[in-house]
């Protein structure tokens, strides 16, 4: 993809996308020309490209090409498909193009120490802690994570002398003329498996395939490199079995390399101790321990203390919609989270549930994702959701765009979860759900709100009608 021919300017397709805008930036601050196109420009990140000094057009066209002046590299970001007018324009006039991942690795990656963080659950912690571990103690890392970090200015980042580079691996594919996973694309010299789950179901067909596109991670892994595994998950063992690269396990049963042990979990944090070091971190639930855990694995192998790795843990502020609290009224508080799998809302509630001991707990989900819009956890939604006290779910997002036979059934989820022995209630949207939720509230209660995307506003409008009442 990139040739002799010096690069100078480019011109991103999708340039409003959280991770194209944050690259878009990187390589503004490297002195290239980079503009950009989509479907809709409007704040706030019509606001970020702007002051960034980056042009955005709208809509797609092929005439936006010439626009902006013949751009010696055309960036596609993976949620363009052919059809688009800038697409086939790029295509007719043979014009150099390539992916948002072949870009960071080629611009951002290489020559740096890659740490790659994968896994169905808990990546964008993860990363954020890690990243944030490192810059704490004056590593300067560049990163790029799928989430905004509380503790660091934006989502990616890439000092010119970073010596390491800290990358949310995500194993959704590429673009649309690459299928393979995103973090196939990411020179891995250190990769963190968290768990392996089936997820994703728009694009793997089974499980199967899943471990496969681990497997092909591994295997780039170079001998002096190292995978650090959940030595706890059945499918990670899998995975792992036949590495050509150092493997070392995290996890806490005892036959793992960095196990954690003596967890104390209280509605301010958890703790855990590695050997002989302990370790708090302001963030709640098992799962999020797990992370942690990650994190101290991998400082430890790139050669922190423990001192250095608790003093970052006690400053982690966390990740905006990784159980955030959007605000307190009338005594009702009102949670967000970006839990969009059985696995993530079941722990994420377990964690609550530590936080706001002896409170009544709403959870109000929206089936967003490409996963939880199809029936493949039909059972396991229902388990998951019925460990809170009461149930809203929302009409599936996107519905059309599911073959009737593929979806998850909404009538069937609310049974399923009353059968738990839970009201479970299932309304078309936001407005419909706040409607029915308000009578229900008293003070004391908590509302936790599941979606990976806006859902309406929900959190919004929910907090102005207790204000209202």
């Amino acid at each position: 993809m990139f040739t002799a021919e010096p690069i100078r300017s480019v011109h991103f397709l999708g340039v409003c996308g959280t991770a194209m805008a944050a690259v878009a930036s990187q390589l503004k601050q490297r002195g290239l020309r980079v503009t950009g196109s989509d479907e809709n420009v409007y704040p706030p990140m019509s606001t970020f490209l702007a002051e960034q000094g980056i042009t955005a057009l709208s809509p797609y066209a092929a005439h936006n090409l010439d626009a902006v002046g013949k751009p010696d590299l055309i960036i596609i970001g993976n949620a363009i498909s052919r059809g688009n007018p800038e697409v086939e324009a790029v295509l007719e006039r043979h014009l150099r193009y390539a992916s948002l991942p072949d870009v960071i690795r080629e611009f951002l990656i290489r020559g740096r120490t890659s740490i790659v963080v994968t896994g169905t659950h808990g990546k964008t912690t993860t990363t954020s802690l890690l990243a944030w571990t490192f810059q704490h103690n004056g590593h300067a890392p560049g990163y790029m994570i799928g989430g905004i970090p509380l503790n660091l200015d934006s989502g990616c980042a890439c000092p010119p002398d970073a010596r390491h580079f800290i990358i949310e691996g995500d194993e959704y594919d590429t673009a649309f003329f690459d299928k393979r996973s995103k973090f196939l694309h990411y020179l891995p010299d250190t990769v963190i498996i968290n768990n392996i789950e089936f997820d994703h179901a728009d694009i793997f067909p089974s499980l199967d395939s899943i471990k496969l596109t681990f497997r092909r991670l591994i295997n780039a892994v170079p001998r002096n490199g190292i995978v650090l595994a959940n030595g706890d998950d059945t499918n990670v063992h899998d995975v792992i079995a036949n590495a050509p690269c150092p493997v070392k396990t995290f996890g806490l049963g005892p036959d793992n390399d960095f196990r954690a042990t003596d967890l104390v979990l209280t509605p301010d944090g958890s703790s855990f101790r590695v050997s002989r070091s302990t370790f708090h971190i302001p963030l709640l639930g098992q799962h999020n321990v797990r992370n942690a855990l990650a994190v101290v694995a991998a400082s430890l192998h790139h050669g922190l203390t423990p001192e250095q790795i608790q003093a970052a843990f006690v400053g982690f502020r966390g990740i905006k919609r990784r159980q955030e609290i959007r605000g307190e009224v009338a005594g009702v508080t009102v949670l967000d989270d970006f839990g969009h799998h059985p696995t993530a809302i079941r722990e994420t509630i377990r964690a609550f549930r530590v936080r706001f001991p002896g409170r009544r707990l709403w959870a109000v989900f929206e089936p967003r994702s490409n996963t939880t819009r199809r029936c493949v956890f039909q059972k396991e939604l229902a388990e998951s959701l019925a460990e809170a006290d009461g149930v809203f779910v929302s009409q599936i997002a996107r519905l059309e765009q599911v073959p009737e036979h593929e979806r998850l059934s909404p009538d069937r989820l609310v049974a399923d979860i009353a059968g738990h022995g839970r009201p479970a209630h299932y309304l078309k949207d936001a407005d419909a759900i706040i409607a029915a939720i308000m009578p229900l509230l008293r003070p004391n209660d908590v509302v936790a709100v599941f979606s990976n995307g806006g859902f309406g506003g929900i959190h919004g409008k929910l907090l102005k009608a207790l204000q209202a009442r």
